[in-house]
């Protein structure tokens, strides 16, 4: 359950949504297994795995899960059945199948080999917190967001939402703080970067496990390059890959922070609700590091 990766977006005034009403609502999109001929489906599923139980609320903090289930079928295998049924077509009817006939035959095809197909399942976290307005979704891609975003605003009707823009953009903070050597108090600069030129060929730099306080750095930084991904600790506590986008990848939390929660559970916690309440309350304060790092929300 711990997040890997953070896709962050502010939640407007106007988000008003209960923890009964949001389970609810979601409720009306839950979680189904593809049918024979469906390539995907998506819906809600319980988050620790309680049937029913589609929001765990903890502390006015809220988690969601999105299930999505796609079937593999690879667009060779389709075009190998269709290109031996279209062969066959061609020998008893003495000339090529049209367009049509092929796209028609390719169609068939899919719909035939649908419920034979291998079936893969993920989940996708969704942490909200209606207090400080912040939704944060565990993707390592913005395509994987959307899709959490869309399935979302479709079981609400509605989602005020938009994402977090700082004053300062990411990119040229990171560049800042390789060139200066050093990051905001709250955090510290790691081991790993990739430096990119502006120019057409956008010529591209990459550091990993390598010192980054040295003039060779400053020197791709002189000549025009600028940061698109710096890896960062916040406080000891939280290590993770800032991106030029605001994305954070890789998170990992440190051993500090399991120790706290194996504490939580000796003193009767759920172990499920201990790491959430950790969890959500450690990225509470680091994404409002991270907002004040890059000179707080623009307006």
């Amino acid at each position: 359950m711990w997040f890997r990766n953070l896709q962050i977006f502010r939640l407007a005034n106007e988000w008003n949504f209960s923890t009964d009403l949001l389970a609810e609502r979601l409720g009306r999109h839950a979680f189904r297994n593809c049918g024979a001929t469906e390539m995907q489906t998506l819906g809600w599923l319980p988050p620790r795995g309680n049937p029913g139980e589609l929001v765990v609320a903890v502390g006015g903090q809220q988690l969601l899960a999105l299930g999505v289930e796609q079937k593999l079928l690879p667009g060779a295998v389709v075009r190998q059945y269709a290109e031996e049924r279209l062969a066959a077509l061609e020998a008893s009817q003495g000339f090529p199948p049209g367009r049509k006939q092929a796209a028609e035959m390719r169609d068939l095809v899919t719909l035939e080999l649908l419920p034979r197909a291998f079936v893969k399942r993920r989940l996708t976290h969704l942490w909200i917190d209606p207090v400080g307005r912040w939704l944060v979704i565990d993707a390592g891609s913005p395509a994987k967001a959307d899709e959490a975003i869309q399935q979302l605003k479709d079981s609400l009707d509605t989602l005020p939402l938009h994402l977090v823009r700082t004053q300062l953009s990411p990119g040229a903070a990171m560049t800042e703080w390789l060139a200066a050597g050093d990051a905001p108090a709250a955090f510290s600069i790691d081991r790993d970067c990739e430096l990119r030129a502006s120019g057409e060929e956008r010529a591209t730099v990459r550091y990993a496990r390598h010192s980054l306080d040295e003039d060779e750095v400053r020197s791709h930084i002189t000549a025009g390059k600028s940061a698109t991904r710096l890896a960062l600790t916040w406080r000891d506590r939280v290590s993770f890959i800032l991106t030029e986008q605001m994305q954070v990848k890789r998170m990992a939390f440190l051993d500090i922070i399991k120790e706290e929660a194996g504490r939580r559970v000796e003193s009767g916690d759920d172990m499920f609700e201990a790491d959430f309440v950790l969890m959500s309350g450690e990225l509470t304060r680091l994404i409002a590091d991270l907002v004040e790092a890059l000179g707080g929300e623009a307006e």
